[in-house]
């Protein structure tokens, strides 16, 4: 079978809003734009990280509110999270299209977002893998130290994880090493993201042949400079349910890389 993957964002890609906005904000007794405003103060103030910034003001603000950030806290807070139209079905259903045309089809969230609170959603099972900034924990269940931070540009190295099949974090030894055989070769890869903080990843994708589409609803803007700065493939509402634009370019995409296999095999068994 043909090997595909497909990449997501998560925030206001798969769900409509950032995630911690649901019920963890809310749960620490912070309105959602002061704690991004603080967060972006911060990370001016101290010249910090902007992912790392907001990893340790969550766990500030928890403290100054009595609250113990544990990971079955976060993981609860995955259950309140809310997708675009079809969203739930999709998985399932792309996966039996793909299936269709011999495509073994993989999907793998790469996000700058909370992993434990992924892992409390109701479609965590439906992906590979997913990447995503988490918490190292104490022997008593509290997060102490960020295990995992990940910003924009750095995103982009989950590409080549993923193109490698190096997906575990610690080894820096596989993912640097010179591979002829690619696991999932670029062409044969699909990014979903939602704006600019994706351009990194979808230009990695689209450069190398891959295929890459920003979703979005609000701000046709965004998608129309993506576009005309030539940063992704297509653009389309962010609507997943059966016979949707989204739907139909993908499953085009699909059809395309399968029938480019087809042409390639012909031509070296002729």
């Amino acid at each position: 079978m043909i090997k595909v993957a497909i990449m997501y964002d998560f925030d206001q890609t798969l769900c409509t809003k950032n995630m911690q906005e649901y019920s963890l904000l809310p749960t620490l007794e912070i309105e959602p734009d002061i704690f991004w405003q603080e967060v972006s103060q911060l990370s001016k103030k101290d010249n910090m990280d902007s992912v790392l910034a907001y990893m340790y003001l969550m766990l500030k603000k928890a403290k100054e509110k009595n609250i113990s950030l544990t990971r079955e806290l976060f993981y609860q807070q995955g259950k309140n999270i809310r997708y675009y139209p079809g969203v739930v079905d999709y998985f399932d259903r792309i996966n039996q299209y793909a299936k269709s045309l011999n495509i073994n089809l993989q999907h793998f969230i790469i996000s700058s977002g909370t992993k434990e609170i992924i892992e409390g959603c109701s479609i965590y099972d439906k992906f590979t893998r997913v990447f995503a900034s988490e918490f190292h924990y104490d022997e008593n269940g509290n997060p102490d130290w960020p295990a995992l931070a990940i910003n924009y540009t750095g995103k982009t190295q989950f590409l080549f994880r993923i193109n490698k099949n190096c997906l575990d974090i610690y080894d820096n030894k596989t993912i640097n090493s010179l591979t002829a055989e690619r696991d999932i070769p670029f062409n044969q890869m699909i990014y979903i993201g939602d704006g600019l903080t994706d351009v990194p990843c979808m230009r990695v994708v689209k450069d190398n042949h891959g295929y890459s589409i920003a979703v979005g609803n609000d701000d046709n803007s965004v998608l129309e400079k993506l576009i005309s700065d030539n940063r992704v493939n297509f653009t389309a509402k962010s609507d997943y349910r059966e016979n949707s634009k989204l739907d139909h370019i993908i499953k085009l995409i699909l059809q395309k890389i399968a029938d480019e296999k087809a042409l390639s095999e012909l031509i070296i068994n002729k």
